[in-house]
């Protein structure tokens, strides 16, 4: 599953960011910025056409991303997003639900 198809408040764990051609600048600041495996990530809003740009949570902290950068991070299947709660996220807050 990619960022950009998760629903408002949905949540899940980083996978790893996938490179559209070798040595994606894009693939590379999302990594510095802390897209990296393991991390729980959650949408908190989307802009008001198309969906873009979405508003995403890591920790305490919020990035916009556009959804052609936010497709580039791949999430983790939800039997591998058990052990989220040990990184901050409850299980409700992993399957979407507040």
């Amino acid at each position: 599953m990619l960022l950009n198809s998760l629903p408002l408040s949905g949540c899940g764990v980083i996978d790893h960011v996938r490179e559209r051609t070798p040595h994606d600048p894009v693939a590379r600041r999302l990594g510095e910025l802390g897209f990296v495996p393991g991390e729980p990530v959650r949408v908190v809003a989307f802009g008001p056409l198309g969906r873009d740009p979405m508003a995403v949570e890591i920790g305490f902290t919020r990035f916009a991303l556009r959804r052609s950068e936010a497709e580039r991070i791949v999430l983790r299947t939800s039997e591998e997003t058990l052990h989220a709660q040990d990184r901050g996220f409850s299980q409700d807050e992993i399957a979407g639900q507040e």
